[in-house]
């Protein structure tokens, strides 16, 4: 039986360097996939539909809801966010690694789905740090901005319900850290029975 593939979700405040680091890690494991959510709120400058995101209007996101079609689902600053459910199924059935960029709502949600998953909280250095990132990348309104700090002292108190922390103060080693997180959840013995079977099989042969 092929082997089924590993769930790692990474959850952080906005501006702690979360898709910098997925991206990286995917850069490095090509076979690692990357579970594209919904949302309602607008694309970004840059960002391409069905690839960062998959951008809804709040009634289709509504009707796939109400549909059963989203493993969790969540409101986030002021924004809906959910992981459609049937393409993730069909990816890990297949024996795909699966990397999640959720929130904190999200996360609860999926380690319901999920229990044996990796799941990962990014943590900034500083208050301070966390503001002169989100301001400098100049994506938001200094009202946003102020909102998304107050809403990442809560997201960081919930951090003891993750498995791993990644303190993101120096991009390389925090990298060299989720990396590492990774490594070890390929290495679980859970997700290795075919290539146990084979080394015993070996035996067999031999004999």
């Amino acid at each position: 039986m092929s082997r089924r593939g590993l769930v790692m979700v990474v959850c952080a405040p906005s501006g702690a360097g979360k898709s910098t680091l997925i991206h990286r890690l995917m850069a490095e494991y090509p076979d690692l996939g990357f579970s594209v959510s919904c949302t309602t709120r607008p694309p970004r400058p840059g960002e391409v539909d069905g690839v960062d995101y998959r951008f809804l209007d709040r009634e289709a996101f509504e009707s796939m809801r109400e549909a059963g079609e989203f493993a969790e689902w969540a409101e986030v600053h002021g924004n809906f966010y959910a992981t459609p459910k049937g393409p993730v199924e069909n990816l890990l059935a297949r024996g795909r690694d699966l990397v999640f960029d959720v929130d904190v709502q999200g996360a609860r949600r999926l380690k319901s789905s999920f229990p044996d998953g990796l799941f990962v909280f990014i943590m900034p250095p500083s208050r301070g740090e966390l503001a002169r990132r989100l301001g400098s990348r100049g994506l938001d309104s200094a009202e946003a901005v102020q909102r998304r700090l107050a809403n990442a002292r809560g997201e960081i108190e919930a951090a003891g319900e993750f498995d791993y922390w990644v303190f993101n103060d120096d991009l390389e080693r925090a990298y060299q850290v989720l990396r590492a997180v990774y490594l070890a959840g390929l290495a679980r013995s859970a997700g290795q029975a075919d290539r146990l079977k084979a080394v015993l099989g070996s035996w067999d042969r031999s004999g």
